[in-house]
């Protein structure tokens, strides 16, 4: 399949520039595949389409503060770090802009006083670098920014973006971008899909900055997936494996990669935790996953590629281009597309 085939006509003005004032009202597209029909509603009416003992999986990272500002100490020069990993108490791997004036043993100033050092060039302007004190996750969030996607044009606000972009499950630390597809469910929603009767599980993926990177190569088969970190706990495989009467249902396409990539037979799963680089091309059968919540995605990024799995290419433009009509928002602060 060429790359060219996932484009797509959007108005800028529907590139959501900030989050809906309530999570669970934003916009809800619906579309069934059984009876190719879609509808449109509010988010927080998907209690209609989900049914007691369907199966919702959530992916619970939380997004750090990993964008950091600081200068350079020999020349007072501004740099930027943008945090990707964290490999030990001191060290992480990191994008550093501009790289080009970053060499190896530059002393970095961050917050007037944190003192921290690039020691390897890994290359394509990321670093090994190396603080001078411990720095853990809740130490960078004192310091940092949340660092929003790049179709977001306005600087990141802690008030709301350190509420809003996350999810309310959000637990675990790692993710430098948020799984977006969870962030229409409030609190009061996931109480009342638990008082129906659906049952709810975890996976842990952290989300790289990568996911916002359009497939480059020609063909999108010759795209090379990006690593990324993915737990399946024991709690959540019994929930998957035992199974007898529900449809398994993915928030966001990282718990669709998540689940997918662990099948060891149809609608079974085993424990993980390693890395993944899961690449789903259509034609594909899911294994495990029955139906898929998520956003609506960028053209010619493997995101959309992977939602058009569920639905076909042609089916999913027209989707699309029907909630381009309708002016629904897209992107992360966007509306919500449900596929069952």
């Amino acid at each position: 399949m060429r790359v060219d085939e996932l484009d797509f006509p959007l108005p800028r003005d529907l590139i959501a520039q900030n989050p809906a004032e309530k999570r669970d009202e934003c916009r809800l597209l619906v579309y069934s595949r059984a009876e190719d029909k879609q509808e449109h509603t509010v988010f927080k009416n998907i209690l209609q389409y989900i049914h007691k003992d369907d199966i919702l999986i959530f992916n619970n990272t939380r997004v750090f503060a990993a964008r950091l500002s600081g200068i350079k100490k020999d020349t007072g020069a501004r740099v930027e770090l943008l945090l990707l990993e964290k490999i030990d108490k001191k060290r992480w791997k990191a994008l550093i802009k501009p790289a080009k004036r970053i060499k190896k043993g530059t002393m970095i100033i961050l917050d007037g006083q944190i003192k921290v050092i690039p020691v390897e060039s890994l290359g394509e302007g990321r670093f090994l670098i190396e603080f001078e004190k411990e720095m853990d996750f809740p130490d960078v969030d004192s310091i940092g920014e949340i660092p929003l996607p790049p179709y977001i044009k306005r600087a990141s606000n802690k008030r709301i973006d350190g509420r809003y972009y996350q999810t309310v499950y959000a637990k675990e630390y790692g993710a430098v971008a948020a799984p977006t597809a969870g962030f229409h469910f409030s609190d009061e929603l996931i109480i009342q899909l638990k008082e129906k009767g659906v049952r709810m599980g975890y996976i842990t993926l952290h989300i790289s900055y990568a996911t916002f990177a359009p497939i480059r190569s020609e063909n999108v088969e010759d795209h090379v997936m990006h690593s990324e970190h993915l737990i399946i706990p024991d709690e959540t495989v019994a929930l998957i494996n035992n199974n007898k009467k529900g449809r398994i249902l993915a928030v966001g396409t990282t718990v669709v990669r998540g689940l997918e990539s662990t099948a060891v037979s149809k609608k079974r799963i085993g424990t993980y935790n390693g890395s993944v680089t899961t690449y789903i091309i259509p034609p594909y059968e899911p294994k495990i996953v029955d139906g898929l919540i998520t956003n609506f995605h960028l053209p010619k990024s493997t995101l959309l590629l992977l939602v058009s799995a569920f639905t076909g290419l042609d089916k999913l433009k027209q989707l699309y281009k029907e909630a381009i009509e309708k002016k629904y928002r897209f992107f992360s602060y966007g509306d919500a597309m449900m596929i069952i």
